[in-house]
């Protein structure tokens, strides 16, 4: 697994690809704790590169929203691929996390949210 980390209209955003799962999880886990604990509670994951992810990375993604959440904040999702999306849909997770078509429109919504 990859992750760039960009800011984009002072958004930070995560570019995360290859697959999320338990080897791999902890790194996304330190990435998104780091931009918490620097006082970011408005941030963007953008998914387009990741094929799979598993309940671990589910858990990880769930953790930094209940971070964010009480700071007024939000953790938004980007590009998801059908088999990721499919997953979030299946564990009800859309119900839980904004999800975006492109990382633009996260931005946007972001932005004005």
């Amino acid at each position: 697994m990859e992750i760039n980390h960009t800011v984009i209209d002072s958004v930070p955003i995560l570019a995360v690809s290859g697959r999320i799962d338990a080897t791999t999880s902890r790194d996304l886990e330190n990435a998104l704790n780091g931009l918490i604990e620097e006082d970011n509670n408005r941030i963007i994951v953008d998914l387009a590169g990741v094929e799979y992810i598993s309940s671990v990375g589910l858990r990880v993604m769930l953790a930094a929203l209940k971070k964010v959440r009480p700071k007024q904040g939000d953790l938004m999702l980007a590009s998801l691929q059908p088999f990721v999306r499919e997953v979030f849909e299946i564990t009800g997770f859309t119900k839980l996390f904004l999800i975006c078509p492109d990382q633009r429109e996260a931005i946007s919504k972001m932005k004005t949210g």
